[in-house]
């Protein structure tokens, strides 16, 4: 236990600037506090004490904001970044070193209707090592998020992410298919999405045609002013105004 809290401390001194140095994230971020929690309520759930661990996570939800059922499996290296907000759900598995932003749910998509036959199903979901979920997603159902995968915020996420990939949107959807880099090679993404030209390919279409209709709105807005009654008219008595310049009328007398 105390060799993953260790983890957690350097997870938060290695991925968030702001930290001031180990004593000031021992005492001063929720997701630490949050994970001392779970280190201490997990074995007691899965030792069947499961009120008292229900209990200690209760305390922690009101202190920290984040919400971690004892029941959930999480990895060594996890961050929760700010935290407040963030649900995970009893059947949750969460691989090494995940880091979540605020907002986060990792809930399940099964009907409340007969609970009794889904205490023992898994219905929330999977995240491998290395995952970074932004602020506000939804990863909901008995999904896996595979490894090195990244998914935006505000995502919601209804099937399985593959590895390296990044998915944005409502549903989510992948940016672009990518190799999973090495871990030496794989540079943290701040809330997933850092780069500003990381956005949903639908978008670019989308942003694409509307400016093709635009294009030809204004062509045809051409086109009917060419060929309205008004301006032919004009046009037409313009070269008869024309003609009759060309004459050679005769002079009234006075």
């Amino acid at each position: 236990m105390f060799a993953k809290l260790n983890r957690d401390l350097t997870a938060i001194l290695e991925r968030d600037p702001a930290a001031g140095g180990r004593l000031a994230a021992m005492f001063l971020y929720p997701s630490f506090q949050v994970m001392l929690a779970y280190r201490i309520a997990n074995p007691l759930w899965r030792a069947g004490v499961k009120f008292p661990a229900r209990f200690i996570m209760q305390l922690a939800r009101w202190f920290t904001g984040i919400e971690i059922h004892p029941g959930a499996t999480i990895g060594c290296g996890f961050f929760v970044d700010h935290g407040s907000g963030v649900v995970i759900g009893e059947t949750t598995v969460i691989g090494r070193n995940v880091t979540l932003y605020q907002g986060v749910t990792l809930g399940g998509v099964l009907p409340a209707v007969d609970a009794e036959s889904q205490r023992s199903v898994k219905r929330h979901p999977t995240l491998e090592d290395d995952v970074i979920v932004g602020s506000g997603a939804q990863i909901l159902g008995d999904l896996t998020v595979q490894k090195g995968a990244r998914v935006g915020g505000n995502s919601v996420v209804t099937r399985d992410v593959p590895a390296g990939a990044t998915v944005v949107g409502v549903p989510a959807r992948q940016l672009a298919a990518k190799r999973v880099p090495a871990a030496e090679e794989r540079p943290f993404a701040a809330y997933a999405v850092s780069h500003p030209d990381e956005v949903d390919p639908r978008a670019r279409t989308i942003e694409a045609l509307v400016a093709e209709v635009q294009t030809l709105r204004a062509r045809l807005n051409d086109m009917e002013d060419r060929l309205s009654p008004t301006k032919l008219h004009d046009e037409a008595g313009k070269e008869a105004i024309g003609d009759q310049d060309g004459l050679d009328l005769p002079k009234r007398e006075s």
